[in-house]
Order: structure tokens, then sequence, then C-alpha cells
């Protein structure tokens, strides 16, 4: 990417997508904006970098400011597992970049959450294990080497579902033992859904710009959508692995979370270095954005009633732009839930196995099995580590029936979307990210059977979680879902659609919310 084009790019985002959205509406905030002029709830990046290239803001500010509201705000929610020392010295470095005129893009000066599984030289890379919690990884995972060469501030590492909700049967989504539980903004005893918990959480708090979360089946979604803010899983592959804590090399995806779909779409440009991606049509988010679009509604009727007359108004608001909404039932869900936990098991123990053996601690799997035993304080809210100790004993990834098992459902995930789409003429099957957020109970675990982003998730397929409304007090995100490497699409349909349902506003940080309340 140029320079030249990456300011074009900017000065096109400010001119056609911010100028065209009305703003959004507002609910009562944690704290007041330290920055004048600056509303960091809804605030975007290209406003950002507009104030910076004229010197009405500096990173460095900036910085300052994400990490005074994480001191203040951070205790209620517990998304941030840590701030990053070197912070201030990287918003300075931005900032005098800025001043020589020699930005390296969109990024440059931005502050940037990590989910904690994925590898930092300079911080603890943790899973949200103790097992991990000494010596830092030797090196960067791939996508921070991306994040600092276009000039991002690292400010920290957030709070995860420990290893990424792969571990026990009941497990409680946004608990670790590093880093305790991580709480629902919007109601502080309801859950922030996971695994990527805490960048979720953080972002609908405003403690940064933009986050990075990761996913296997619905980690960065799921999150997204109970927390009211965006959350785009990559195509399989365009996102690097490398250096990030596997579950799955067929699955495994890390992607961006952000507040509003250009942020979502200029971070991941810098994710997976392909400038196309930053041409996010100016068009898609004015009135006619969606006018002759066709959307599938995948409805999903066991999420409750609630969540469905949700839906049912989204796809009103749709028609009302100019979209054809036809209702869809993509097929083959059932067979391929009974295929995919067992061939994550397999792929687990390969590739967890393969992770330990570059890290100072359990060198692998059978290793860090015995290590939880060992360790009391592993065992406080994740009780079990069922999954653990059914991935050792699961087929090797060489084995023929696994083998078998992988290619059907590769077959059959993509399947599941390319049939459903061809057979509708459609640019994107929609449903419900998510139900009303659950209450946070350690004895009972997760109540979280959400098939919207199976599809996707195996078929290596992107989709992209954008807030539709809520219940009551409670986020509620539609999911958005395209063909393979269609992310491009998917985000500039995404940017429509949120322009057209408007539907984010900031939390409000209740402790509960009435009985009866879903």
């Amino acid at each position: 990417m140029t320079k030249r084009s990456t300011t074009a790019l900017i000065a096109a985002l400010v001119a056609g997508f911010l100028l065209t959205s009305t703003p959004y509406p507002r609910a009562d905030a944690a704290e007041p904006s330290p920055l004048p002029g600056v509303d960091l709830d809804t605030v975007t990046i290209p406003e950002l970098q507009a104030r910076m290239a004229d010197g009405a803001l500096t990173s460095s500010a900036l910085t300052a400011a994400y990490l005074r509201r994480i001191e203040t705000v951070n205790p209620r929610i517990n998304a941030v597992l840590r701030t990053n020392p070197d912070a201030l010295r990287q918003a300075a470095a931005s900032d005098a970049r800025h001043r020589r005129g020699d930005t390296r893009g969109p990024l440059d000066g931005i502050p940037v959450l990590l989910k904690d599984n994925v590898n930092t030289r300079d911080m603890p890379t943790t899973a949200g294990s103790l097992a991990l919690a000494g010596r830092p990884p030797r090196e960067d995972a791939a996508l921070v080497t991306r994040l600092r060469e276009a000039g991002a501030v690292i400010l920290g590492k957030t709070n995860l579902s420990e290893w990424a909700n792969f571990r026990a049967a009941k497990p409680t989504s946004g608990w670790s033992a590093v880093g305790g539980q991580t709480h629902n903004p919007y109601v502080l005893d309801r859950n922030p859904c996971g695994s990527s918990a805490g960048s979720a959480a953080a972002l609908a708090a405003s403690l940064a710009q933009v986050a990075i979360g990761t996913e296997t089946d619905g980690s960065i979604v799921c999150p997204a959508g109970m927390n009211g803010v965006v959350g785009h899983k990559p195509s399989l592959g365009l996102v690097s692995q490398a250096g990030l804590v596997p579950i799955s090399a067929e699955q495994d995806t890390a992607g961006p979370m952000a507040r509003n779909v250009t942020d979502a779409a200029l971070t991941l440009a810098v994710l997976s270095g392909d400038a196309a991606l930053l041409g996010l049509p100016d068009e898609a988010t004015r009135a006619g954005g969606l006018r002759g679009k066709r959307v599938g509604l995948w409805r999903l009727p066991s999420l409750g009633p609630d969540v469905d007359a949700l839906m049912t108004r989204t796809a009103e608001r749709l028609r009302g732009a100019g979209a054809e909404v036809v209702e869809v039932t993509p097929p083959y869900q059932q067979r391929l839930a009974e295929l995919e936990f067992p061939a994550l098991l397999s792929e687990f123990r390969r590739d967890i196995d393969a992770y330990l053996a570059t890290r100072d601690g359990p060198r692998d799997l059978a290793a860090l099995i015995e290590f939880n035993r060992a360790h009391p304080a592993e065992r406080t809210c994740f009780a079990g580590q069922e999954l653990f100790e059914q991935a050792l004993t699961a087929p090797a990834t060489t084995d023929p029936a696994y083998r078998a098992r992988r290619a059907e459902l590769r077959t059959l995930s993509r399947r599941s979307v390319d049939e459903t789409m061809a057979a509708h003429r459609l640019d994107a099957i929609a449903a419900p990210t998510n139900p009303p957020a659950w209450t946070t109970d350690c004895a009972r675990g997760d109540n979280d059977v959400i098939p919207s982003s199976t599809p996707a998730a195996v078929a290596g397929y992107p989709s992209l979680s954008v807030p539709a409304g809520f219940v009551n007090e409670l986020p509620v995100g539609v999911l958005l879902t395209a063909g393979d490497h269609q992310d491009a699409r998917l985000l500039a349909l995404g940017a429509a659609v949120e322009h057209r349902l408007n539907a984010w506003r900031a939390p409000r940080y209740l402790p509960s919310v009435g009985p009866g309340t879903p």
C-alpha cells in the first residue's frame, strides 16, 4: 500500500462514509471523553487520522486518554489483563512520523488491544493459563509484526476464555485463571460470550480504538454481538496463524473487532497485507447502499421469541432501504454439529503440542494436563479439563477416519453456504449472532448453543457481526456470511447494514436487569 493511496483512502472515507452516517444514539457513558472534541465512544479511525494530520490531536494524547480510561473503567468489567509499558513511546514515535508527513497508513498512532493468545515478545502471552504465565514468547505473532510495521500502538492484552474455551466440557466464557472473569459492560452480571471476551468488552467500554480477537467457531462474532460491537472473522488464511495459540489450523483465524465497520475494514487491511481491502466502497454507506441487494434471513427461532422479533424488525429495515430479504435455512447443520467437535479434538492435540514446544512451561498436552491437576487455581471456575483429556486420546490427524471426517466437514460446510446463496441469488446470509447474554454462573457454565457461526467457521468463509438492536438492555448482533474470500464485499455490505440499522449505543454498566428478563 502506498502512502499516497492510503492518504487518499482516508480522505475518501472521511468525506463519504463518515459524513453520510447518522449520529449514533447515546446512552450514559462511564466517563466523559478526556480529549476535547473527541468522543471516544463514537470516533472513527479516519476522523482520528484527519485530526492528527492537521495537528489537532496527537497519538500520545490519544494513547494517554485510553490508558486513563482503562485505569478508571476496566475495574468494572475486568477486560484488560495488562497495559503495555512501551505504549507511550510507540505513540511518541508515531507523532514524530506525523510531524514529518511520513505516516505508515491508517493505523499509524492508533491504540490496539490484543487478545492474550496472540504472541507478543515484550509482554506475556498466556491464553489465560498459569502454565504460560512465565517468560514471554520469543517472537511476535505475524499479525503483531504487521501492526507494528503499520505504526499501530500496541496498548495491551485482553482477557479471554481460558485456552479459547477449549478445555472444559462446561466452560464459563470470559473466565481465565490468569485474568478472572470478564463482565458484560451493558449488564455486569451477564456474560460477555467467548472466547474473545475481553477484546469485545473492552471495545464496548471504549478502552481502545480497535482490538484483535481470534475464532475457531464463534469466538469473534459471538462476543461482538453480545457486547454490541463489530467483529469480523476473516476467510481462512487471509490473516496469518503464525504465533497464535492454536485450537485447529483448519479453522483458526485472528480478526478485527471495532465499534464500526470502517475501523474493522482498515484493521483487516493491515492484518492481511491486502491493500484491496482498503477500497471499502463509499456508496455502501449511503442510503442506496442496500438497494438491489439480496439477503437470506436464517431466523434460528431456537434463540427465543425476542431475538426472532428483532430479526423481523431487522428484515423490515433492510427492505425499507431497498434490499430484498428472503427466508432461508442452510442445509447440513445437524451433520456439521456431529462432525466438528471430534475433528477439532484431533487437530488440537497436533497443534497445541507444536505450539507448546516453542514456549517455556509444559512441553506438550500431557504435561499441560498434569500442570492443571497440580495447580488448584486452574480449577476455580473451569473445574474440569475434559476436552484436554479427550484430545489426548483422539485419533491422530494421520488416521483415515479423521481425514474422512474433516473432508466431509469441509465439503458440507461449503455446500451449506454456497448452495444457499446460489439457490436464492444472495449477496449474504443474515442470522442472529447471539441470544441475549446469559447470567454468568461458574457452576452452570455457558448457555451457548448458537449455530449461526458454524457454516462459515468450518468452511473457512468470512462472517461479520454488526449490532442489530437490543432485547431490553442486552445487545444482539446480526451475523452476515458470504462466500470464500468475499471479505471486502461482505464488509461493504456490513457497512450499509450498520448505517441502516444504526443500532449502537454506549453501555450503562447496570449491575443487573429485572427478573424475567432473558
